[in-house]
């Protein structure tokens, strides 16, 4: 299954909840009992000041001094609360606005948590805490990468699902920058080379993934109610047995360290050079850099 929503997705979702968030007062708070989901509940009284994202997390800036961060897990929507629902059981949280309105998260499978923490002070969540540089920030460099992946013999595709050597990679986009770039997922070690082509990979992927709206494989929903329509652009995920879309070869699909993955045996050898930008302009368009 899927691990969305990843980055693409995560932002798509802030900049749709931006809006309809900022400047609001939470009056009420109904909340699972759930140590993951009850935090939720913290947010009484405080007023919403910005929606922020770090790798897939969502942080809500509140007004005293504290965020209230969001994991959707794998099946975690946040969508607007209709008043005239039916009673909904995978409901976790749902926030009560001061204009009328209310949000909601919904998660069947319970993957997703909740937590309030004084801005900033993310120890009590250590994934967040041990977060990699963020893919569009200028501190994420070619050398960077390099480096983080030379410094484990994790294969390659793992580190970037680990969230060290940058943020908000999951399956779906690793797989893609993976294709794009020309290197092995099962690879232990990378040239500088194709550091350098991972580099503008993950950028060029994750930037086409925000531009459509995200990935919308099963679960993943907008709060509009909508879906994503980066599936209808991906180069490798999820293609297995059909033709390269560069060589032409049959792609195929293997477990990396229990990851579903799909890669080209013939571009992605470990004997093959990297591949990236110009190489693939005419499957991708110009290349992306920066915030997109």
């Amino acid at each position: 299954m899927p691990g969305v929503p990843e980055l693409p997705e995560v932002e798509t979702i802030r900049r749709q909840l931006t809006p309809l968030l900022t400047g609001r007062r939470v009056v009420r708070v109904e909340a699972h009992p759930s140590a993951k989901f009850s935090p939720a509940a913290a947010a009484v009284g405080a007023t919403v000041t910005g929606v922020d994202r770090r790798g897939k997390y969502l942080l809500w800036a509140l007004g005293d001094g504290r965020e209230l961060i969001v994991h959707l897990g794998m099946t975690g929507v946040l969508r607007p609360a209709e008043a005239a629902a039916a009673a909904d059981p995978y409901v976790r949280a749902r926030w009560h606005l001061d204009d009328g309105g209310a949000l909601e998260l919904r998660d069947v499978r319970r993957f997703g948590r909740i937590a309030v923490v004084q801005t900033g002070h993310y120890a009590a969540l250590p994934t967040l805490h041990r977060l990699g540089p963020e893919p569009f920030d200028a501190a994420f460099t070619p050398e960077g990468l390099w480096r983080a992946m030379g410094a484990s013999s994790v294969r390659v595709k793992t580190q970037l699902l680990g969230q060290r050597a940058v943020a908000g990679v999951g399956n779906i986009y690793a797989d893609e920058a993976l294709w794009r770039a020309a290197v092995d997922p099962a690879a232990r070690r990378i040239t500088r080379a194709q550091a350098a082509a991972l580099h503008g990979a993950v950028r060029e992927v994750l930037a086409a993934g925000i531009a459509h709206g995200g990935t919308t494989l099963r679960d993943y929903r907008t709060p509009a109610g909508g879906t994503g329509g980066n599936q209808h652009h991906l180069a490798c995920y999820g293609r297995a047995g059909q033709a390269c879309r560069r060589c032409g070869t049959l792609l195929r699909r293997r477990l990396v360290d229990g990851r579903g993955t799909t890669w080209c045996g013939s571009c992605q050898s470990r004997r093959s050079p990297a591949r990236g930008g110009a190489a693939n302009q005419s499957l991708y368009g110009q290349p992306m850099s920066g915030q997109p």
